[in-house]
């Protein structure tokens, strides 16, 4: 199978871009799905559930947005490129799945919700929507990990999400028939738990990212710069995301007497090995005259 890096930035956003089409149409379907079971019902919480196939398909239509933003290249005012964007609809998301776990956790603490009809078609039907958000939701993980894309794993986690918001819906109508709320609270707020977690884990991918935590130790850095050859030391490493890729920026001292193009060549080289060692492209190296004086103490 192919990854990541078989595909051109162009192509990996189009393909991005396409898989969000994708689910957008399903989560279109999947809300007209609840909607007809909601009122044939009068269940609240199916008609909640289909508001909440609202937000998903805002979420696609903004996720598509965001791709095509964040595939621009570099100019004045973003010198390091648009990828960014990309992270902060993950952080987008991320709130999304808070806002909604604490909605679930309050809703499943109300006691005044009206008696609902228990038809047995609504019942598939609900069941076909949650069949249809596993798919969609596997599916997207398996592109997701494809393409490398951050924003599609968060939506997938959404979706997965949706699986269990719609999974404590149906407990929750099938139980509430029956005189049994206890237990639709107890589910509900062991799946708000769950999707805090959800939350949890994409703020911990996207917060490092803006605010440009190192991307790489900068220490394996320094040890592989300072065998290339020519390097008398490495004086600074640092490092940061920028979207799904990292830039490297450090400081070289080397011997005076090098020429001009002796120094360029070095900082070829060092480009080189990191975009070897590291797989990292955007690479800036800062040549400094090496100070014969100089103690190793001083290396920042």
């Amino acid at each position: 199978m192919s990854t990541a890096r078989d595909f051109d930035p162009a192509e990996r956003d189009r393909l991005v871009r396409r898989v969000l089409v994708f689910e957008g149409i399903a989560n279109v379907c999947l809300l007209l799905l609840k909607l007809a079971v909601g009122i044939a019902t009068g269940s609240m919480a199916v008609r909640a559930d289909a508001v909440h196939s609202l937000t998903d398909i805002a979420n696609n239509v903004l996720a598509w947005f965001v791709i095509g933003v964040s595939s621009q290249g570099p100019d004045r005012e973003h010198p390091y490129g648009h990828r960014k964007f990309e992270t902060i609809a993950v952080f987008a998301l991320a709130t999304l799945l808070t806002v909604l776990a604490i909605e679930l956790a309050l809703a499943s603490l109300r006691r005044d919700s009206p008696p609902v009809a228990d038809e047995p078609w609504a019942l598939v039907a609900m069941l076909v929507v949650l069949c249809i958000n596993i798919a969609v939701a596997t599916w997207e993980t398996l592109w997701a990990k494809r393409l490398g894309s951050e924003i599609l794993h968060a939506d997938a986690r959404h979706t997965f999400a949706d699986v269990l918001t719609t999974g404590v819906v149906i407990a929750g109508w099938q139980i509430a028939a029956r005189n049994h709320p206890w237990i639709d609270t107890a589910c509900a707020l062991g799946v708000a738990c769950l999707i805090l977690y959800l939350a949890y884990d994409l703020f911990r991918r996207a917060i490092p990212i803006l605010v440009d935590r190192a991307a790489l130790a900068p220490e394996a850095v320094a040890r592989t710069v300072t065998a290339v050859a020519g390097v008398c030391r490495v004086v600074s490493v640092r490092s940061r995301w920028t979207g799904t890729s990292a830039a490297v920026d450090l400081t070289i001292t080397v011997d005076p007497s090098l020429s001009t193009r002796a120094a360029h060549d070095i900082s070829d080289e060092i480009e080189r090995t990191i975009a070897h060692r590291f797989a990292i492209e955007d690479v800036t190296v800062h040549i400094e005259p090496d100070d014969p004086a100089h103690s190793p103490g001083e290396d920042r």
